[in-house]
């Protein structure tokens, strides 16, 4: 049997034509998928999305010029709307810790080696698919329906959506977890809870926490914007002061800075604890 030489060169060179090939008709397909796009958003705004987009700049332009003269009345407009923003912040930090409490213990419900019901893993996984599947915005517009508006609504609506989000990334967590704490448990007799809260959560709480820190920066964007919708908190006093139009262009430029902020600082705390959670796991 005679050995066929390999030319590595060839090989090579026909990988690279081949990467080539995927990538251009992947960028093919986005461009298509790109322009499909802006034109059935024109054809939805009767032709005027795209007269539109030279004049994307001129709401900032307003909102600048209607804030300048009046530039010294800034700090008490931050002082009126401070405690909206401790509303969304409330909404959440609520949300945050109904959604990981639940999303923790779908985790273990769907982690093979883990689960009270092993048979049932499917169904809890189905069960967090639905929850990430469906956005925030229209649970919290059925619940403003059924409740009326307020916090509790966005409450109920992130926290949901948090559950399937922060199930699905711990249970990805569980699966990198050692098995054998949880054997010499059962040995001797553990409960299912003894065994997770004893032999599972000491090994995984740094990355729990760590992804729940970073669900909480989103969850304060997500409150912000379903104030829009009638749910409350600093999104809401934003719609308000959009709405006056010009004039209150001041007061949405004190709600601009004061979201700003807040994010910006909420970020570097979590970005720093999740920095020295992730240097302590590596020790």
């Amino acid at each position: 049997m005679t050995d066929i030489p390999f030319d590595a060169r060839a090989h090579y060179v026909e990988m690279t034509r081949r990467k080539r090939m995927y990538g251009g008709i992947m960028l093919a397909v986005f461009v298509a998928l790109m322009v499909s796009g802006f034109m059935l958003a024109d054809a939805r705004n009767a032709g005027g999305f795209w007269a539109g987009l030279p004049n994307i700049f001129g709401f900032p332009a307003d909102v600048i010029a209607d804030t300048a003269p009046k530039v010294d009345q800034l700090p008490g407009h931050l002082v009126t709307y401070f405690p909206a923003l401790t509303e969304t912040l409330n909404i959440a930090a609520a949300s945050t810790i109904i959604g990981a409490a639940l999303g923790f213990i779908l985790s273990l419900l769907s982690t093979r080696g883990m689960a009270r019901w092993p048979r049932l893993i499917p169904v809890f996984r189905r069960i967090m698919d639905v929850m990430r599947a469906v956005p925030e915005i229209v649970i919290a517009l059925i619940l403003i329906f059924v409740l009326g508006g307020g916090p509790v609504p966005a409450m109920i609506a992130i926290a949901f959506h948090t559950s399937g989000a922060l199930g699905k990334l711990f249970s990805e967590v569980n699966e990198n977890a050692d098995l054998k704490p949880i054997e010499g448990l059962a040995s001797v007799g553990a409960t299912w809870g003894q065994r997770m809260w004893l032999g599972v959560v000491p090994q995984v709480a740094p990355n729990y926490f760590s992804y729940a820190l970073l669900r909480f920066e989103i969850n304060i964007r997500a409150s912000a914007i379903l104030g829009f919708v009638g749910a409350g908190g600093i999104g809401y006093e934003l719609k308000n002061a959009m709405s006056w139009g010009q004039g209150r262009f001041d007061e949405a430029a004190a709600i601009f800075i004061l979201l700003f902020l807040t994010i910006v600082v909420f970020d570097q705390i979590s970005s720093h604890v999740r920095n020295r959670l992730a240097h302590e796991g590596a020790h």
